[in-house]
């Protein structure tokens, strides 16, 4: 028994370095990339946003919500791929051919919970404790997850949100 406790601990543990070597490692080819390719992208940024509408705004979970209200639903792909949270704060140029380019430049402070993923009428969401947060689809075929799979959500660090992006799925 004390076998298996000590176990779980290191386990516990690993995953928390692990976390942290993937944070660093994020923040790390941040720098690079915006040393490396930010002055192309800004002189890039100058001429196809000329012409451009640029709007910021909030994401809830789902669209961009902006400053006057209208809401823009921001592709399920991108959320899942850049673990968007509640409260992310967003940039939405609309270039003149209509195109839509989404850019989080305010990410929320964000905290990890984990819960057991459900099926609801083709809507998926997570289980924490009793508390349901609903996740996109898209996250949950990227984490090729399944119903009844353990998943750590990240939620908006403070006030309610109904929305949880997947960080990760736990295989046990």
């Amino acid at each position: 028994m004390k076998k298996d406790k000590i176990e779980e601990e290191n386990l516990i543990q690993i995953k928390q370095l692990l976390d942290g070597a993937e944070s660093q490692i994020r923040k790390a080819r941040s720098l690079i990339f915006s040393e490396e390719i930010g002055e192309l992208a800004r002189e890039i940024a100058d001429d196809s946003t000329l012409n451009s509408n640029i709007i910021e705004g909030v994401f809830d979970g789902e669209s961009f919500i902006a400053p006057e209200g209208k809401k823009y639903l921001v592709p399920a792909n991108y959320a899942s791929k850049s673990k968007l949270v509640c409260g992310d704060i967003l940039k939405l140029t609309i270039l003149p051919d209509g195109s839509f380019i989404y850019k989080q430049i305010a990410p929320v402070e964000r905290k990890k919970v984990t819960g057991i993923l459900e099926e609801s009428s083709g809507d998926f969401r997570i289980d924490v404790d009793g508390q349901l947060y609903n996740v996109l689809s898209a996250s949950v075929t990227y984490f090729k997850a399944k119903v009844g799979d353990k998943i750590v959500g990240l939620i908006p660090e403070t006030g309610k949100s109904d929305w949880a992006a997947v960080e990760n799925v736990i295989i046990e």
